[in-house]
Order: C-alpha cells, then structure tokens, then sequence
C-alpha cells in the first residue's frame, strides 16, 4: 500500500509524468530515425520505469551483449551523462526538504537508467 501512494504521489508531485512524457518523446524521435529504434526502446523502458518506479528495480538482461555495450558507451556520448546530471540534480534539489526524501531516492536510482538504459529491464521488487 506504502508503493502504491509513493507512486501516486510521484506521478502527480514528483514529476513521474513529466519524466514519462520526455522519454516518450525522445523515444518517437529515435523510431523515426530507423538506425536509433534501440535507443527509441531503451527510452520507452525509461519511461516506464520513471512512471511508477516505487517497488520495482533495474537489472542487467543476461542476454546482454558486446552490442548493448558498444550502443551504451554512444548513448553516454549523445544523452546518457546530461540524462544523469537531470536526475542527480533533481534528487538533490528533492532531498533538501524532508517530504521531498522519497522523490529525491527515486530520481537517484533513475540515474543508472538515464546513463546506461541498453541491455537492462525492469523488474518487480516482490
């Protein structure tokens, strides 16, 4: 129950939506674009995740491979590190009141997500 109100007060006051509708949006851009369609899914993960992101985690795909590597290290390069930045500044801004605490530790665990989304999904906490 705890889960569900954080998240419903993430996607009404800490900009659970806001997040969801960029990734969605950079996610259309990257499908238009054809040669990016991997990236376009990792933001749609992102999206997801940014979403409703209380009780559920990223985990690196065992299938994962030399490719989702190689693809990470050129998103770092075009948008994983300001991604980053966002959520780290963001969290830190949160974390200086204390109602703000929870909206400031799920903008930390977006990071991770923001800097390298390729080979990873998300799961359920339980």
């Amino acid at each position: 129950m705890l889960r569900f109100i954080l998240n419903l007060l993430w996607l009404i006051f800490g900009s659970g939506i806001v997040l969801a509708i960029g990734y969605g949006l950079a996610a259309l851009i990257c499908f238009a674009l054809i040669v990016t369609i991997p990236f376009g899914v990792a933001s749609l993960r992102l999206a997801y995740y940014s979403l409703w992101p209380f009780g559920r985690t990223l985990v690196t795909k065992p299938s994962a491979g030399l490719a989702s590597g190689i693809a990470n290290v050129l998103w770092v390069i075009v948008a994983g590190w300001w991604l980053a930045l966002m959520h780290i500044t963001a969290g830190i801004a949160l974390c200086i009141t204390i109602i703000g605490i929870p909206f400031g530790i799920a903008n930390f665990k977006l990071v991770p997500a923001a800097f390298w989304p390729l080979g990873r999904e998300v799961v359920e906490l339980d």
